[in-house]
C-alpha cells in the first residue's frame, strides 16, 4: 500500500527557516510522486493568499512561491477553517485550487491507513 504524506505547517514569516523546511518537504515529497496533503495552519494561513508566497524570502531557500506551487500541482492544499476566519481570508480571495476545511478532516486525514503526519 502506499503510503500518504501529511504535512501540517504552522509558522509564516515568523519562523521563516522552519516554515521553508514544511514547504520543502511537501514538494520534494509531491515531485517524488508521494500522495501529500499540506496543511496551512496559523500565520501559513497566509500563503493561501495570491502573491503572499512571492513576499517571503529565505537566503538559498527555493522560494517559497515555487515550492507551493509544486505542490497544488502534484499534491492537496488545505487552509484550516479557523485560521482562514481569524485572518479574514476567504474562498474568493484564495486561490481556487485550495480548499479551505478543519481540524476534524485533518484529524480523519491524520488517523487514515498509511498516513505519515508531520506538523512543523
Amino acid at each position: 500500500m502506499a503510503r500518504r504524506l501529511l504535512i501540517k505547517v504552522t509558522c509564516g514569516v515568523e519562523d521563516p527557516e522552519r516554515c521553508n523546511q514544511a514547504f520543502t518537504v511537501a514538494a520534494a515529497a509531491a515531485v517524488s510522486g508521494v500522495d501529500v496533503g499540506l496543511w496551512l495552519t496559523g500565520e501559513a494561513a497566509w500563503f493561501a493568499v495570491p502573491g503572499k508566497a512571492e513576499e517571503f524570502s529565505l537566503p538559498l531557500a527555493t522560494p517559497l512561491a515555487d515550492l507551493l506551487a509544486t505542490v497544488r500541482e502534484a499534491g492537496q492544499v488545505t487552509l484550516c477553517t479557523q485560521c482562514a476566519d481569524r485572518r479574514s481570508i476567504t474562498a474568493e480571495n484564495a486561490y481556487d485550487d485550495i480548499r479551505i476545511a478543519g481540524a476534524p478532516v485533518f484529524v480523519e486525514e491524520a488517523l487514515g491507513d498509511g498516513v505519515q503526519a508531520l506538523v512543523y
